[in-house]
């Protein structure tokens, strides 16, 4: 598969997003999803991640939101942080992918972004452990 590179997360990634996110039980049968947008904002520095959306898991229907700030470290790089100040992960897009671990407790949250092209990108959780396993697909679209 042919990635999009980023070299400059700012420049790609700020602005609004539409996003549409799977979740998958780990058989692969759906188990919910989220509609909604995402946007991007430079902020002291920061690149500042805010979801809002709306989940629908079995028969709840309830708003979801969550703050990341990616916090650039080099060209096309960021630590990845939650919006209470702790770590996620890093990042890396330069060559438009990236796969990395996020372990929650005693479980693990296994990562991968792919860009896809200026307009499409797409980021999976698989998570595993003794609290959770399934699997988180999200697409993000540029809205037209």
């Amino acid at each position: 598969m042919e990635y999009w590179p980023v070299p400059d997360l700012t420049a790609h990634f700020a602005g609004p997003w539409r996003l549409d996110r799977e979740i998958l039980t780990a058989g692969g049968e759906p188990a919910g999803e989220v509609t909604g947008t995402a946007t991007f904002t430079e902020e002291d520095g920061d690149l500042v991640y805010r979801e809002v959306g709306e989940l629908r898991l079995g028969t709840y229907t309830g708003p979801v939101t969550r703050t990341l700030h990616y916090r650039p470290t080099a060209p096309g790089r960021a630590d990845v942080h939650f919006d209470h100040g702790g770590f996620f992960h890093e990042l890396d897009l330069r060559a438009g992918h990236w796969v990395t671990d996020h372990p929650c407790r005693a479980d693990l949250y296994r990562g991968s972004y792919e860009v896809l092209d200026e307009r499409r990108w797409r980021q999976e959780w698989a998570v595993r452990g003794p609290a959770k396993d399934h699997v988180i697909v999200t697409r993000f679209t540029r809205p037209s």
